[in-house]
């Protein structure tokens, strides 16, 4: 009995002793070196908190849209895929949660029999034969019938199990901001596809307006040629601009319906028409735009903690690469049932067998396989950081680009509307004139090609602008973030 006390102190000693030799790197999270504040316009430098903050459905105003978003998240392919991301993360994090527990196998039965020959002794004592001598040949040696329970358990003295844990964790978080990240640009593309949508709409009317015009011109021609006072060469260049006009029209129409198919794609439906509003004025809610600092990023923009948790699990991979490296440690041991014969099997406490075994072992020899998985490891997790240092710089950049347009395209819009209403005024003025015989036929053309281009150059600049402000909204990492 003294002699298993020691066994039993000797190894307990042994097992403390190693519990306390953790191997690996603890994770410490790198420097950004971040800038006080974007390189921007200084419209929203003062502004309190940030837009990602905001919920989609208070940052558009449009329900049309609203429903388009409604119906993309819950039926885009992309989305669904990263919800059963989340899903197989979870049940890989369960289980390496449960790689501290024993592993317990069960031998429900057994039987094994052998046989030997005339040069292998079996005598009567064995009763194997029921107190006969064995036959010359083929004859039992060996019979038996088992029932076991059979305990395994890996004590994590290097911390690989925990590491493993802190993977499968990360692994886990990071499926879920790459869902935000999937979100987030799915807001924003289904935005900028409806923006587009209402763009053609408006440029179509835009078209039929100066057909009208063209149709109102191509008259007052026509009678100034009957009357002997210009040549057909007016009657041919004012149809030309008629029909310049007129052929946007199916084109528009064109891009409308692949617009269509491309948006109802996004909301995982069938090519049809969408119910839309009527103007590109007042579909986002510019108060709410709000700048914040560039260290808000970190913890807004879901590319960038999907990037940080990666680096997370590429350092816990290293590791437990390094873990592998060393001796380990298993506990063991078996309880069952042992007969030599079927009706002893399940006689106790005859038949009962136990045991109990610890092994410690190492790896020697494995053609560098530990030592060049533990090294590629090392490269991996220097690979990651970089990733995770571009995407923070990608992400600076956005924002301060985002700002910039939103900045130049207001002065743009400024621009081209009053080229729309100094356009207007000339096709009236040359109308006028043209008709009092102190304008040409060309100088009419001109005006009102002048006008259209200027009317279809400011609807484009207003869903830029929309554009922009959607872009904003989605470089600052808006678009996930539940109402509150």
């Amino acid at each position: 009995m003294n002699l298993i006390n020691r066994h039993i102190f000797l190894f307990g000693a042994i097992l403390l002793l190693f519990s306390s030799c953790k191997v690996g790197q603890r994770y410490t999270a790198p420097k950004y070196n971040l800038p006080d504040q974007y390189r921007a316009d200084s419209t929203y430098q003062d502004s309190v908190g940030t837009l990602a903050y905001v919920n989609w459905r208070d940052f558009f105003r449009d329900s049309s849209l609203i429903k388009l978003i409604d119906a993309g998240l819950a039926n885009n392919y992309d989305m669904r895929s990263a919800i059963l991301n989340i899903q197989i993360a979870n049940r890989q994090l369960t289980q390496a949660k449960a790689g501290y527990l024993p592993e317990l196998d069960a031998t429900i039965a057994g039987v094994g029999q052998e046989w030997r020959s005339k040069n292998y002794y079996a005598g009567p004592a064995s009763k194997i034969y029921n107190g006969k001598e064995a036959k010359n040949n083929l004859f039992r040696t060996q019979s038996q019938y088992l029932t076991e329970l059979n305990l395994s358990w890996e004590i994590d003295i290097w911390g690989k199990i925990s590491a493993q844990k802190e993977e499968a964790l990360a692994n886990y978080l990071g499926t879920a901001e790459a869902k935000k990240a999937i979100q987030t640009s799915l807001i924003a593309n289904i935005a900028k596809g409806y923006f587009n949508l209402l763009k053609l709409d408006a440029q179509i009317e835009v078209a039929l307006r100066n057909v009208q015009l063209n149709d109102s011109t191509l008259r007052m021609i026509q009678l100034q040629f009957d009357a002997g006072e210009i040549t057909s060469l007016a009657i041919q260049q004012t149809q030309s601009q008629r029909l310049l006009a007129a052929s946007l029209v199916p084109q528009l129409e064109q891009e409308i319906q692949i617009q269509e198919n491309s948006l109802l794609e996004l909301t995982g439906r069938m090519p049809d028409k969408i119910e839309r509003g009527k103007s590109l004025q007042y579909l986002i809610d510019e108060s709410k735009i709000s700048m914040g600092s560039p260290i808000d990023l970190i913890r807004n923009r879901p590319d960038i903690r999907e990037a940080e948790l990666s680096l997370i699990a590429s350092n816990a991979q290293v590791n437990i690469n390094q873990a592998l490296r060393y001796p380990s440690l298993t506990l063991g041991g078996t309880l069952g049932l042992n007969s030599m014969l079927p009706e002893n099997w399940f006689n106790i406490p005859g038949s009962l067998l136990g045991s109990a075994l610890g092994n410690i072992t190492t790896p020697i020899f494995k053609n560098k396989k530990l030592k060049t998985a533990f090294e590629v490891s090392k490269l991996e997790r220097e690979k990651a950081e970089i990733n995770l240092q571009k995407t923070v710089l990608r992400s600076v950049n956005e924002v301060s680009n985002s700002f910039t347009s939103l900045a130049k395209l207001k002065e743009q819009l400024v621009l081209a509307e009053a080229r729309v209403a100094n356009s207007h005024l000339a096709v009236k003025n040359a109308s006028l004139l043209f008709k009092s015989g102190y304008a040409t036929y060309l100088e009419v053309i001109t005006a009102q090609s002048n006008a259209l281009t200027s009317e279809l150059n400011l609807v484009s600049i207003k869903q830029s602008q929309l554009d922009s402000f959607v872009e904003l909204y989605k470089s600052l990492g808006g678009g996930w973030a539940e109402t509150k």
